[in-house]
């Protein structure tokens, strides 16, 4: 009987174990998996593209249509706080670690007043900045050959003269 339960206890003990041992197998898996070369993993991108160049587009003062047409509709608008816009921005390349950023506007009787998050404002920003641009004129020749339709052409190229 006392040879019975040692059985027991061992053929117990080492089913526990080797439970343990399933589950770190069954999570070391899927992160060999994420290390191969070959597996194409595409880039994710979720929300509005926030970057320090619109950023530095918004004024004090701005109108929501106009800060709507800088950055887009906001990804959240909180019901009960109507001049409170967010923007959530995340990217994920491949298998690198996923960048996000966040950008808080608050508004005021309908005006841009103030600005938090992952971005602000750098100062010197308030004037814009000309670029210069070098215009390129590409003149067409006219089209002056047959005015064959493809249907024509195909005939003619098999030896069959199609008459007009």
């Amino acid at each position: 009987m006392q040879k019975l339960l040692i059985y027991w206890v061992c053929g117990a003990s080492l089913l526990a174990t080797g439970c343990s041992s399933i589950k770190e197998a069954s999570n070391a898996i899927p992160d060999a998996l994420n290390k191969l070369p070959l597996i194409h993993r595409p880039d994710i991108q979720q929300g509005n593209v926030v970057s320090q160049e619109t950023i530095n587009k918004l004024k004090p003062g701005m109108s929501k249509s106009q800060v709507s047409y800088l950055l887009g509709t906001p990804m959240l608008v909180d019901v009960f706080h109507q001049d409170r816009w967010d923007y959530f921005y995340s990217m994920k390349k491949g298998s690198d670690q996923r960048q996000q950023e966040r950008v808080a506007l608050h508004f005021t009787d309908d005006r841009l007043t103030r600005i938090e998050g992952d971005y602000a404002p750098q100062p010197g920003s308030d004037e814009l900045k000309p670029v210069a641009s070098e215009e390129v004129i590409i003149t067409v020749p006219d089209y002056t050959g047959d005015r064959k339709g493809i249907f024509s052409r195909a005939l003619e190229s098999v030896g069959i003269n199609s008459d007009e």
